[in-house]
């Protein structure tokens, strides 16, 4: 395994265990992003259950950059979450940096109305 991924997979880890205790603690939900270098993919768990999830893979036919369809992304899981009935999640961004097409996911998540 290359040295970055090792990285990403450690960070990913140290930060699930903080969430784990806040969703234990506060009992907040999970809001897990994953980005490929095509795609950004956003689900909400409750445990181990889907609450509600969007992909790039659903707006393949839309026009727009990869920044643009991640915004669109948030704002399409945002609403889906809402309607289950989701006040607050916590933010698990996969060892991923927190810029670029993370941020605008979550940017647009927040502007829909729900606690980051």
């Amino acid at each position: 395994m290359h040295d970055k991924k090792k990285a990403r997979l450690r960070r990913a880890a140290k930060t699930r265990f903080i969430i784990k205790r806040q969703v234990a603690q506060i009992g907040r939900l999970r809001l897990t992003i994953h980005r490929s270098s095509q795609h950004i993919y956003g689900m909400v768990l409750d445990g181990g259950k889907v609450l509600a999830h969007v992909s790039t893979l659903t707006l393949r036919d839309e026009e727009g950059t990869k920044t643009e369809k991640a915004s669109k992304v948030g704002r399409l899981l945002a609403q889906q979450a809402r309607e289950k009935g989701v006040a607050k999640v916590a933010c698990d961004r996969s060892g991923f940096a927190y810029h670029g097409r993370v941020k605008a996911l979550v940017e647009a998540f927040r502007q829909e109305g729900i606690e980051v």
